[in-house]
């Protein structure tokens, strides 16, 4: 009797592997029909199955991805991605890539590349109605290729970076609400902005309303929709830390019929004098000095023309630039603490696409659409 149930018991579960893996194998056959659907056409230069006794996974060697949703659109290249379930979960699909990834234009050279120490990504539901979509990344960093694939310039890197959208609320075929978690550790994009060349932690939980459904489309179109049934972005929570400085904030914005934000975020900053320099106040400084002295345009600009005539006067400029606006945004604040340290509470306000600290415009955002 105890061998006859071991052997009942054996085959029962290689029944069981063999049914859980035809469930996976066509999750992800309706994943990839849904981005093809899309406009990203996935291919493999090879393909095997595994993962027996305890799960399944399906391995895929030199993975590929057509782009055609976009102008122009884009070939994506990966050295191999595999995708694996628990016998027990089978429609919860886990994802390994192996880098370096990298992107180009249809039958050009790579434009950029991404490389890791480790990529995963995961999938729930059903095709083709998504649950939830999360990512992991650690070591994380991308680079844009020179022409002609000599040196390049690094645009981003991260230490980790975490990415979760989630259904809330609704469904995902009728008026989903979307929350969107967003982690970052030691992030930096020094060619964006003076204020992200330090590294930054970043936590992010937001709400998105108003997309009618998460059909298979370009996110563009997702986008237009929402804003055309009057959605919001509400940022339930954000905390930046850099350095000895700390954001908190929390808000909700929009999108206008132009494609940029619109909205309000409060937000609480400790160690206001630290963020400030930061914030590329030189570059409005010279825009100044260009248009006074009628030489925007040349080689000779704002700060490097008054060092020339006084040594250092650019920098005291600087200086007492930085300390006023300090001392101005102060004034314009509330009192405030976060983590028992003294906080200044101020506005971010997006206009438009420009984006405003208090009366401070420190940025814009390009459209989204």
């Amino acid at each position: 009797m105890p061998v006859a149930i071991i052997v009942v018991l054996a085959a029962a579960w290689v029944w069981a592997w063999y049914f859980a893996a035809a469930v996976t194998d066509r999750t992800l056959a309706g994943w990839i029909e849904r981005e093809a659907a899309a406009g990203r056409i996935y291919s493999c230069a090879a393909e095997s199955i595994g993962g027996f006794p305890l799960g399944m996974s399906v391995h895929c060697a030199d993975a590929a991805a057509e782009i055609k949703n976009t102008v122009p659109p884009y070939a994506v290249k990966a050295k191999s991605v595999t995708f694996s379930a628990a016998v027990y979960r089978p429609t919860r699909l886990t994802g390994d890539i192996s880098g370096p990834l990298t992107v180009a234009e249809l039958g050009q050279s790579p434009v950029f590349v991404a490389d890791w120490t480790r990529a995963q990504i995961g999938v729930r539901g059903v095709p083709p109605d998504p649950e939830g979509i999360s990512a992991t990344l650690d070591g994380l960093h991308l680079d844009r290729i020179a022409a002609g694939g000599n040196g390049g310039e690094t645009l981003f890197n991260a230490q980790h970076a975490e990415l979760l959208c989630r259904v809330a609320g609704g469904s995902p075929r009728n008026r989903p609400v979307i929350e969107v978690t967003v982690q970052l550790s030691a992030a930096t994009a020094p060619t964006l902005h003076p204020l992200l060349a330090v590294p930054l932690d970043i936590e992010l939980d937001a709400v998105l309303r108003g997309i009618k459904d998460l059909s298979p489309k370009p996110w563009v179109e997702h986008v237009r929709e929402m804003q055309a049934e009057g959605g919001t972005i509400e940022i339930k929570a954000l905390r930046l830390t850099q350095g000895n400085a700390i954001v908190v904030g929390a808000g909700t914005l929009s999108v206008n019929a132009q494609g940029k934000l619109d909205g309000f975020v409060r937000v609480a900053i400790v160690d206001l004098e630290e963020i400030v320099p930061r914030l590329d106040i030189d570059r409005l400084i010279e825009q100044g000095i260009d248009r006074l002295s009628g030489t925007q345009g040349s080689a000779t600009q704002g700060m490097s023309a008054l060092d020339r005539l006084v040594p250092g006067l650019g920098d005291a400029i600087r200086q007492t630039a930085n300390a006023s606006l300090v001392e101005n945004l102060k004034k314009m604040g509330e009192p405030s603490t976060i983590d028992k340290q003294p906080a200044i509470v101020l506005p971010l306000r997006f206009s438009d696409g420009a984006i405003y600290l208090g009366m401070l415009r420190v940025g814009e955002l390009p459209p989204l659409f």
